[in-house]
């Protein structure tokens, strides 16, 4: 389908109306821009593809990811569609919990303190909930206090931890908000000073599972076999672990971008996670009795679908639009599935054809615009590479300049 042709697909299976298509195909208007960040001189648009076949929880996604690499959408689609045999994607999750931490120091007795703290959380409850009322009418709100003492060169460190459900938020502005709340009447509490008053990015009580299956009469024993010991690679080598995790959060980011989350804030989170007892690869793989192979992924993916970027941004809403996403928790699930397809597919790419391969041939276009060709001219000279299999600058250089040989010739005549 030419982008025309896809923009109407898409309406039709999503249920868009033209203003939801609009911002798709246009860019954003300067004044939103404005409202979105600091010293706007402009913006800049990456593309947003879709991801196909994925079946999630019994559910089929259109998923739409917003990154320049198209190797991305097409590999977890082709990963989402060989699931499918198996399943699709199986997913669970824990609430919406999100620690905010107030870091006291000075405190002389700090045992005491943190006794006092405990003793009064029903009260720094009261503090808290009054920053944000409407999420504590949702449902939401601070549910529990923790206490901890940390050793440091700068003295001991009492770090209090307010212990957040924020619902279908990220929860960053409103776990702020309750730290900076609540800090004053712990000063006064327990005659210490606080420093850092933040929510961590590390949300370890919001943690996502996906699983898939992946039938070996479709992608074959040996495979198999090559997958679980490139798995085993990056269970005991953190230079091949840090690209094996990359290529989970390819996908994820690509989503959270799509959907306008911080994907700064889920690159924290996972990779903080991920080194909890040594850095460790987010999924995990193994054979079944049936000799398929079982991927799944567990980690925590901090995301949202109300306030900030996700209402601001029309490309984000039409996204979550797309793909009827009705809470966090839903995203979230669609956010590790896609993860766990993206690290599936690099790692079978690894093990058969190689990384490269597929990822040069839908990369020919913007190797044949890299070399000077025109929008019209690339998509030839990118056929014509593909078809030779020397997918590089200097080949496409040299097939432009026969092109318009060609055309200088044929003009003359």
């Amino acid at each position: 389908m030419n982008l025309s042709q896809r923009l109407g697909k898409i309406k039709d299976m999503a249920r868009l109306d033209d203003k939801d298509i609009e911002p798709l195909s246009s860019d954003m208007d300067i004044k939103i821009a404005e409202m979105m960040s600091e010293n706007i001189i402009g913006t800049i648009k990456l593309p947003v593809g879709i991801a196909t076949n994925f079946l999630i929880d019994g559910k089929d996604y259109l998923i739409p990811m917003s990154i320049e690499e198209p190797s991305v959408v097409a590999a977890a689609s082709h990963a989402a569609k060989l699931a499918r045999p198996g399943g699709g994607f199986k997913t669970s999750y824990t609430p919406s919990i999100m620690i905010g931490q107030i870091q006291l120091m000075d405190i002389k007795e700090p045992a005491k303190s943190m006794k006092a703290i405990l003793s009064k959380t029903a009260e720094i409850k009261k503090h808290a909930n009054h920053q944000d009322s409407v999420m504590v009418k949702l449902g939401g709100g601070l549910i529990d206090v923790e206490v901890r003492d940390i050793p440091s060169s700068r003295g001991a460190l009492v770090i209090v931890h307010l212990i957040v459900d924020v619902k279908d938020a990220m929860g960053a502005n409103c776990v702020n908000s309750m730290c900076e709340g609540v800090a004053p009447f712990l000063e006064k509490l327990t005659g210490g000073r606080s420093v850092l008053k933040i929510i961590s990015n590390l949300s370890d009580r919001r943690l996502v599972k996906a699983e898939a299956t992946w039938k070996k009469e479709l992608i074959g024993e040996d495979v198999i076999e090559g997958i679980l010991d490139a798995y085993e690679f990056a269970k005991v080598d953190p230079y091949r672990c840090a690209t094996n995790n990359k290529g989970v959060m390819n996908g994820i980011d690509a989503v959270a971008i799509a959907t306008g989350n911080d994907f700064r804030a889920l690159e924290a989170g996972a990779h903080a996670y991920a080194a909890r007892d040594g850095y460790k690869p987010l999924a995990t793989y193994k054979k079944n009795r049936d000799g398929d192979i079982t991927g799944s992924i567990e980690m925590p993916i901090s995301v949202g679908i109300v306030g900030g970027a996700t209402k601001t941004n029309p490309v984000a809403k039409t996204s979550l639009k797309i793909m009827g996403i009705e809470s966090a928790h839903e995203l979230a699930s669609v956010m590790a599935s896609v993860g766990l397809a993206n690290n599936f597919a690099a790692l079978r790419a690894m093990v058969s054809e190689g990384i490269q391969k597929g990822h040069m041939r839908l990369h020919a276009k913007n190797i044949a615009m890299s070399a000077g060709a025109s929008e019209n001219e690339a998509s030839d000279v990118a056929k014509k590479m593909v078809e030779k299999g020397d997918i590089s600058v200097s080949r496409a250089k040299e097939i432009l300049e026969n092109i318009r040989k060609n055309k200088s010739f044929n003009k003359v005549r």
